[in-house]
């Protein structure tokens, strides 16, 4: 299947179904690493609300969400400097922390959380993301612990992602034909 968002063809990549199924599996994993622990998601928005909505469905333990808001695109373009635009309000001093991200690329936007979080000297941090582009890293994270799906190199809309602003809410996730 095909749409077109602000004059660009995408196709279909990734279903709603696979994701669910594969928030399930992820969801399973956190329960169990972090049972008898209260880790804190942090949501770096906006492209993850949907991923950590749904993925919070998935846990059954005790825990706590806020969110940061961080911007590194505008467009398909990618911006020199990472702009944090609602940073973080909570004390992590010694707490378990969970990074979630919507999709990892370059990196460029997580080592700038990871700065901040780690700054804040919590007693461990994890990354948790929807989509990992391999071959764009320009670092490597220990941390990124729960990936969702390994993706090629391409522009991708849906499920929280978007392209100028659109297609966030599309349950599927495309890829920029």
């Amino acid at each position: 299947m095909k749409i077109e968002i602000d004059h660009k063809d995408f196709e279909l990549m990734i279903t709603h179904e696979q994701v669910k199924k594969r928030l399930r599996l992820i969801g399973i994993q956190l329960n169990v690493v972090y049972e008898n622990r209260v880790p804190i998601f942090i949501g770096v928005l906006n492209g993850c609300f949907m991923f950590l909505a749904d993925l919070m469905k998935q846990i059954h333990i005790a825990s706590e969400v806020c969110f940061v808001k961080l911007a590194s695109y505008e467009g398909e373009n990618r911006r020199d400097e990472i702009i944090q635009l609602i940073g973080l309000n909570h004390d992590l001093k010694g707490r378990e922390v969970i990074i979630v991200e919507d999709i990892v690329d370059t990196g460029n936007t997580l080592r700038r959380m990871l700065d901040l979080v780690k700054a804040l000297e919590p007693a461990s941090v994890a990354i948790c993301t929807l989509l990992l582009k391999p071959d764009a890293l320009a670092y490597q994270f220990e941390e990124l612990a729960y990936v969702g799906f390994e993706i090629e190199n391409q522009f991708v809309v849906g499920y929280g992602l978007d392209y100028n602003g659109l297609g966030r809410n599309l349950k599927d996730i495309y890829r920029a034909v």
